[in-house]
């Protein structure tokens, strides 16, 4: 090994060591850090746009575009938490005060199937009601107080969560200012060739723009129409559950049907069949019909995933990552994809060239 070669190895082990470093360093706040460079690549074009109109003014082009971000983002985020947090504190004291009582609604759904289903749940050892009873009423109080302890846990931590919103909303500020002179290093410092680079880069802001967009505006519809239909039927906390319905829409297809399928089938057992029917119907044609029409539209489209992928790559991420996992996980696939096609399509070529 010459000196050259050597000094090339120390240096690309300090460049590896020196990038892990300042991993781990940014790795408290990564949740500030990934949304900011999120918000970022979606709201580019919008700062371009208005940069050009503002007579490449990047300062206050930058803070306009800010300001954008904390009234069509942030704004209604935090009235949608609030009511949440609301109903949900108002859904533990019901669930403790016996006013909702799901061991007793399990109970009444048993009694109302026929002989043959009763017999089936018997095969399973899903015959024993008072343990069964005992079960998902624990189970109803756990995930209640478990949802107001987080609320009051946001309100404890409001020091480490203002300081990550800060932290996420100044980085956002100069990712805005600075981003394409940023980006543009950073395409040059990758050692792969130019064509390889703009594929990447292209594929890696495409799905961040269609999965955060595509899969939220799915997401808000459903948990809305959801909401609205529980809300229509006189099924208390519709609010909640509609965003619930509109967080679990983030998984493509099965989402939001675990939380309307369970009250269809209770309200069918329980002989209250036009709210039963109505619910079915209304979530099979108007709900399905918006995961099947705008997702292929809004996400599949410009990911060019089968949908297949983006499940198992939501629910992968979101196991791993929490709830960026949602971004993080197609994110992962949709580069993997890209890469494995790049690596195919020049082995192919190489194929080619070579003499017979």
């Amino acid at each position: 090994m010459n000196i050259t070669q050597l000094h090339e190895k120390t240096f690309l082990t300090l460049l590896v060591i020196v990038t892990v470093a300042f991993g781990w360093i940014l790795l408290p706040f990564y949740g500030a850090v990934f949304w900011g460079s999120v918000l970022a690549i979606l709201f580019a074009p919008f700062y371009r746009k208005l940069l050009l109109k503002m007579h490449q003014r990047r300062n206050l082009t930058a803070l306009i575009s800010l300001f954008l971000v904390l009234l069509i983002v942030i704004l209604p985020l935090a009235l949608i938490t609030i009511s949440i947090v609301k109903e949900a504190i108002l859904l533990y004291d019901n669930i403790r005060s016996g006013q909702i009582n799901f061991g007793l609604y399990f109970q009444q759904t048993i009694a109302a199937m026929p002989q043959w289903m009763v017999h089936l749940l018997e095969r399973f050892g899903l015959n024993d009601l008072p343990a069964i009873q005992k079960t998902l009423s624990n189970g109803a109080v756990q995930g209640s107080q478990l949802i107001a302890k987080q609320a009051l846990s946001i309100g404890q931590n409001t020091f480490d969560f203002l300081i990550s919103f800060g932290i996420m909303l100044y980085l956002l500020y100069f990712l805005l200012r600075d981003g394409s002179s940023l980006s543009a290093r950073i395409r040059h410092a990758i050692p792969l060739t130019p064509a390889h680079k703009r594929h990447l880069f292209s594929k890696f802001t495409t799905v961040i723009r269609a999965t955060v967009k595509g899969n939220i505006a799915v997401a808000a519809a459903q948990g809305a129409l959801g909401g609205m239909i529980f809300w229509i039927l006189g099924i208390e906390g519709a609010l909640l559950w509609g965003v619930l319905m509109a967080f679990l829409s983030l998984l493509p297809a099965i989402g939001a049907a675990l939380i309307w399928a369970p009250v269809a089938i209770y309200f069918l057992a329980t002989g209250v069949l036009w709210k039963g029917f109505t619910l079915i119907a209304f979530c099979v044609i108007v709900i399905g019909l918006v995961d099947n029409i705008m997702r292929p539209i809004l996400v599949g489209k410009d990911t060019q995933m089968p949908d297949y992928v983006v499940l198992i790559s939501t629910l992968g991420g979101m196991s791993l990552f929490g709830l960026n996992g949602f971004v993080i996980g197609p994110v992962i696939a949709a580069m993997f994809m890209s890469a494995w096609d790049l690596f195919s399509t020049a082995q192919h070529s190489v194929g080619h060239d070579r003499p017979e």
